[in-house]
């Protein structure tokens, strides 16, 4: 017998929280969400099939998202917010929700940019730039990925040798997400002393940025290639406090950690849309939503949103918490990504010829969601890092 309390329970579902998984937040994470789904809805879903068709960034945004925290807003001091991990990643989803190109500013500025700054850098390095970039006045890239070094960043090319008290530096680096609009560059490359970091203003005599034209995935973000010949850099440009792979790696690191929760996002929008659209499509005399196969997608898509976002939630918890390992994060983007990318696709089956065009979000998040499989560690090197972690046993070569 059905119980009354029993039917309110189930009246109160909500098919885009099934696990109600809002009352695990805090107020402060609460409001940080909706501020961030409040923008997305009012300043990225208006413009960005245009942006997106036309290949195209809107740059102005950065000072926008500078005005709401946003930028290294996970990082304590020089006029960072100082947010816990939680709503950053709430950040990245959000903002992911509307397209992979804005959370991927986001991240790239303060994970990629900002963060080896503030963690590596002297003072006087953090003084002259972090201001500055939590403000938006100033934007950054990471140059690490090469054309033939991606997944084996360690046989990099691109090197710096000294000369007298100076440093020249040659090399090129691919796929960098801002490159031609950035500011400073945070660049890596081998050295007789290790792998070392180093800050690359714009306009650095030897230092070009060419953008990589014909994208069909991320297309409303800016990639990439950066040459550096024979560029002259100060004794001072180099991050005195890291050497070796250490310092890239965990900069990825806190860049993979955004990814868990921003595809999250993205998977959100096209389980939305499916769900809506098949609610209102009508075939045979009926709703598409009624029939049981679009309902077992529909289901597989609510099952693995919710998995992955919980998922994201635990991994957000265990870094506030200070028990994150590189690891775990592997397993969250390796998992995330691969759900999200699985999700786009069923979506855009529901939609069926409507699903491939941009009137609808679903090809957008899909095309864009192929990227992010690549990027932060292909799929297939976090599954080499989660078998060495479960058998002890490297085989990455």
């Amino acid at each position: 017998m059905v119980t009354t309390r029993q039917t309110k329970q189930q009246m109160a579902l909500d098919p885009l929280d099934f696990l109600g998984l809002d009352a695990q937040l805090d107020d402060e994470e609460r409001m940080i969400r909706d501020t961030v789904r409040t923008w997305v809805r009012e300043r990225v879903l208006p413009g960005i099939e245009g942006w997106f068709d036309r290949g195209e960034f809107p740059v102005e945004v950065a000072k926008e998202l500078a005005g709401l925290g946003l930028l290294g807003m996970h990082l304590s001091g020089y006029g960072c917010a100082g947010t816990n991990s939680v709503s950053y990643g709430l950040t990245c989803l959000e903002l992911e929700a509307g397209d992979s190109g804005f959370r991927s500013f986001v991240s790239v500025q303060g994970s990629l940019a900002m963060f080896p700054i503030w963690a590596f850098g002297s003072e006087e390095q953090k003084q002259e730039w972090l201001p500055r970039m939590a403000k938006g006045e100033v934007i950054g890239c990471f140059g690490l990925t090469e054309p033939d070094f991606g997944s084996d960043p360690a046989r990099m090319r691109t090197a710096a040798r000294r000369d007298g008290s100076d440093w020249i530096l040659s090399g090129t680096k691919m796929w960098i997400t801002n490159g031609s609009i950035a500011d400073v560059a945070v660049v890596w490359a081998r050295t007789d002393e290790g792998v070392r970091g180093f800050l690359v203003p714009k306009g650095t005599h030897g230092f070009t940025a060419k953008d990589i034209e014909r994208k069909l995935s991320l297309r409303a973000s800016v990639t990439s290639e950066l040459v550096f010949d024979e560029c002259r850099l100060p004794a001072d440009a180099v991050l005195p406090e890291v050497r070796g792979m250490r310092g890239p790696l965990s900069v990825l690191n806190e860049a993979r950690f955004g990814i868990v929760w921003g595809v999250m996002g993205a998977a959100r929008t096209c389980y939305q849309t499916a769900l809506d659209y098949s609610k209102s499509r009508v075939q045979f005399g009926r709703p598409i939503g009624g029939f049981q196969l679009t309902q077992q997608k529909l289901v597989n898509m609510l099952v693995e949103l919710n998995k992955g976002t919980l998922l994201a939630l635990h991994l957000g918890r265990m870094k506030d918490e200070g028990r994150l390992a590189p690891e775990h994060v592997s397993l969250g983007k390796l998992n995330n990504v691969r759900e999200a990318l699985k999700i786009a696709r069923e979506a855009r089956s529901i939609l069926g010829a409507s699903g491939i065009t941009l009137e609808y979000p679903i090809i957008r998040h899909m095309n864009n969601l192929e990227s992010v499989l690549t990027y932060e560690g292909t799929n297939e090197i976090h599954t080499l890092i989660l078998g060495q972690a479960i058998t002890g046993i490297e085989a990455f070569e």
